[in-house]
C-alpha cells in the first residue's frame, strides 16, 4: 500500500475518496476533486488525501487550487513524503529545490522495489546498466577492477554487469526494500544505506570506510533523483583512488543550463554543468555518449553516459 492510499480514518471520507478516484480514471478530473474537497471537510487534516486533491484539481486546469492543496500537504506532512515540494515547483509556486525530499525518494523505491526489474527492464526499456558497462569496457579493454563502489545500487542491475570483472563489489542505495533484493542476488560483497544528498561525512558513503578505496565508482541512473550534483562529486572524488574511474549517467536537459525538474519528478542535467563538476572536482572526462535510456508514458527519455578519470 503506498502513502496516497492511505485511510483518512473515517469511512464516509474513504469512500468518498474512493468514488473520486474512479472519477478521475474515467477522466472526469473536476468531479474527482469535487468529491474529493467533499472527503476532506470530513478528514481535513489527511495529508494523503490533500495530494490527491491536488492532482485532480492540476488536471482539472485549476492550478491555483492545485497549489493550495499542495501547502496544505506540506503543512500536514513537513517531511514531504509526497514530494509535494517538487509539485509545487513545477506549477511555478516555488524555487526548485536543489535536492528532493530524501524521506520521498526513499519511500518511492521502497514501493517500486519489488517490481522494479520487471517495470523498469522489460516495459521501459531501461538499458543504462548494459550501456554504462560497454562504456568503461571500450576505455579499459575489459580489464578488472580491484573495488568497484556502485552509487545507487538499487536491485543491483549495474553490479550484475561488472561483478566478474570486479574483485570487491559494494553497493549503496537510500532504500532498504531496494537492497535487500540486491542482497538477494547475492552478488555483492558489502551493501549498506546511504544517502547521497548529504554531506559526505553524513552520507553513510564513508563512515570507518576508508577513503580513495575504489578504482571504479558507478552512479547508473541515480543522479536524475538529484539535482544540485556537486555533493556526489565530492563522494565520487573521495572514493576514487589515483587512475579510478567514475561511470555515471544523467537525464539529458536538452538545452537547458544546470539542471532542471521534469514532469516526471526527475531531475536532468546539462553536459555543460557535468563539465563544470568534473573540472571543479580535478576530473578528466574521457567518455561521452549520447542515448535513449528509457522510455515515459511511451516517449523516450533521452540521456548521457559519462566517463571521468581521477588522475594518477
Amino acid at each position: 500500500m503506498t502513502f496516497n492510499q492511505l485511510s483518512s480514518g473515517d469511512l464516509i471520507a474513504d469512500r468518498r475518496a474512493d468514488y473520486a478516484k474512479m472519477l478521475a480514471e474515467a477522466g472526469d478530473a473536476p468531479g474527482a476533486a469535487e468529491l474529493m474537497a467533499q472527503a476532506l471537510e470530513l478528514a481535513p487534516d489527511w495529508a494523503a488525501g490533500w495530494f490527491r486533491l491536488a492532482d485532480y484539481e492540476e488536471k482539472s486546469g485549476r492550478i491555483e487550487a492545485a497549489v493550495d492543496a499542495l501547502r496544505n500537504t506540506l503543512r500536514l506532512n513537513p517531511e514531504d513524503i509526497f514530494g509535494a515540494s517538487l509539485k509545487l515547483a513545477l506549477l511555478g509556486a516555488t524555487e526548485t529545490p536543489e535536492q528532493p525530499p530524501s524521506v520521498y525518494v526513499e519511500r518511492l523505491f521502497d514501493d517500486y522495489a519489488e517490481r522494479f526489474d520487471h517495470a523498469l527492464v522489460e516495459k521501459l526499456g531501461y538499458s543504462v546498466p548494459e550501456k554504462l558497462a560497454a562504456v568503461i569496457g571500450r576505455v579499459n579493454g575489459g580489464g578488472r577492477f580491484r573495488h568497484v563502489t556502485d552509487l545507487g545500487c538499487g536491485t543491483g542491475l549495474f553490479g550484475e554487469r561488472i561483478r566478474d570483472r570486479a574483485d570487491f563489489l559494494e553497493g549503496f542505495d537510500l532504500s532498504a526494500n531496494m537492497l535487500a533484493k540486491a542482497e538477494a542476488k547475492g552478488v555483492y560483497d558489502r551493501l549498506a544505506q546511504a544517502d547521497l544528498s548529504l554531506a559526505p561525512e553524513d552520507s553513510g558513503v564513508f563512515g570507518a570506510l576508508e577513503q580513495r578505496r575504489a578504482d571504479l565508482v558507478s552512479a547508473a541512473d541515480v543522479l536524475m533523483y538529484l539535482g544540485n550534483l556537486e555533493g556526489v562529486f565530492v563522494i565520487a572524488d573521495r572514493l576514487l583512488a589515483p587512475g579510478g574511474l567514475f561511470a555515471f549517467s544523467v537525464e539529458d536537459a536538452c538545452g537547458a543550463d544546470g539542471f532542471v525538474l521534469r514532469p516526471s519528478l526527475r531531475y536532468a542535467h546539462s553536459e555543460a554543468y557535468i563539465a563544470s563538476l568534473c573540472e571543479e572536482s580535478g576530473l578528466s572526462m574521457i567518455a561521452t555518449e549520447r542515448t535513449i535510456i528509457r522510455r515515459d508514458a511511451g516517449e523516450p527519455v533521452a540521456g548521457i553516459l559519462f566517463l571521468a578519470c581521477k588522475p594518477a
